[in-house]
């Protein structure tokens, strides 16, 4: 018995300190460069088709898509619109390849309305044509491009409002384009879908002085969601802070059934990257201090789990489990403590626990976005103040 005891004794002695040591921290692996593609004043982003990726953007102030391989060589480009002034601000690939492609375009010379009120403002400080006004360019235009290059159709909606696109979502149903529009009272958000045709149904603003939409996400059900910022009462909510990051979803009718806005007091706040999971990115910035923020939310709305980072902006999402933004500060779950501002990937798991992490290398001053190819794998797009480039992850 006294050896038994002993024994017990023993082991708890041996025991007690491996179940309370902290968790080991995991280590951040770096990436990998594959290509870059452009300057940032040229590229709005990039999207992939096969083994193709396809640029796209604006360059001598017209709208353009080019198709560059994983070394960078062109294999295709063209231009999108013959306009004087024309932008292509997103872009999204359907299921047999085809690149759909949303930007703006000027009005047709014949149906330009006098200019009453004072010139639109660019609300999200997107790259523009040096020569371009965004009070100009008031048509929503919509490219379908083959893989191969050729341009299939290209469909129209002129509006009043100066257009800024900022997201697209596709599945076998339509298309959906969402974004930001500006009148006299300031900037409000839109949302407008098309058929599998490209042909459009009516522009539903989304408030009316202070609001901006930066993502869009179809459902199965026929609804939409719709995420950005706001600083004017939406659906009956009225503001919590400086500007709120909101959800909006949109009924099968095109109508607004469900708002949901952060409730921070004294902070701006915005989501700018929504996941077809409902995995969604923003940003929070209160008390001089910048935060990037992750929540997973259901598809009614209500957070499943949710983290801040200090950062210099905000974070893009990608599926359930992927969330990259530029790291300022330490994260306790990480072997990490950047000397500069630095790109970092996070991966979790269905907890939401952090399982794994990649970083990009200093100087980008900017996280633009998250690729998943079956053929190229995961790709991560920054740019610098001289380059955009596109990252893969070194395999564990």
């Amino acid at each position: 018995m006294k050896r038994l005891l002993a024994g017990l004794v023993l082991a708890s002695l041996i025991l007690t300190p491996l179940a309370s040591a902290a968790p080991k921290k995991i280590g951040v692996k770096a990436m990998q460069l594959l290509t870059t593609v452009g300057s940032p004043s040229e590229v709005s982003g990039v999207v992939v088709s096969g083994y193709s990726i396809i640029v796209y953007g604006t360059k001598s102030a017209m709208a353009y898509a080019r198709a560059v391989d994983v070394a960078g060589n062109e294999l295709w480009s063209l231009a999108l619109d013959p306009s004087a002034t024309s932008i292509a601000t997103t872009a999204v690939v359907d299921s047999v390849g085809d690149i759909w492609i949303a930007g703006a375009t000027p009005l047709p010379s014949a149906t330009v309305p006098p200019v009453t009120g004072p010139t639109p403002v660019n609300p999200d400080n997107a790259s523009l044509p040096p020569s371009a006004l965004i009070g100009d360019l008031r048509t929503i235009s919509l490219w379908k491009i083959s893989s191969a290059g050729l341009l299939i159709s290209t469909n129209s909606l002129a509006t009043n409002f100066a257009v800024l696109p900022r997201s697209i979502a596709i599945d076998r149903n339509g298309v959906s384009i969402a974004g930001t529009l500006g009148n006299e009272k300031g900037n409000a958000g839109f949302l407008l879908n098309a058929d599998s045709s490209g042909s459009f149904s009516k522009l539903l603003p989304i408030g009316a002085r202070s609001t901006t939409v930066d993502a869009v996400v179809r459902h199965a059900d026929g609804s939409f969601t719709l995420v950005g910022s706001s600083s004017e009462t939406l659906g009956g909510k009225r503001v919590a802070g400086v500007t709120d990051g909101v959800l909006v979803k949109i009924s099968k009718l095109e109508k607004i059934s469900l708002v949901v806005r952060s409730s921070a007091t004294k902070a701006r706040r915005a989501w700018s990257s929504a996941s077809s999971t409902l995995l969604l990115g923003g940003e929070l910035v209160v008390g001089g201090k910048t935060q990037s923020t992750i929540t997973k939310f259901s598809t009614n709305f209500v957070p499943s789990w949710n983290f801040r980072f200090p950062s210099i902006g905000s974070a893009v999402t990608l599926s359930s489990s992927h969330a990259l933004f530029i790291s300022s500060g330490t994260i306790p779950q990480l072997n990490w403590n950047p000397k500069s501002p630095t790109p970092i990937l996070l991966t979790f798991n269905a907890k939401g626990a952090i399982t794994a992490a990649d970083s990009g290398p200093l100087g980008q001053r900017e996280v633009l976005k998250l690729l998943l190819s079956k053929e190229l794998g995961l790709l991560v797009l920054t740019s610098s103040p001289e380059s955009v480039s596109i990252f893969t992850l070194i395999p564990r």
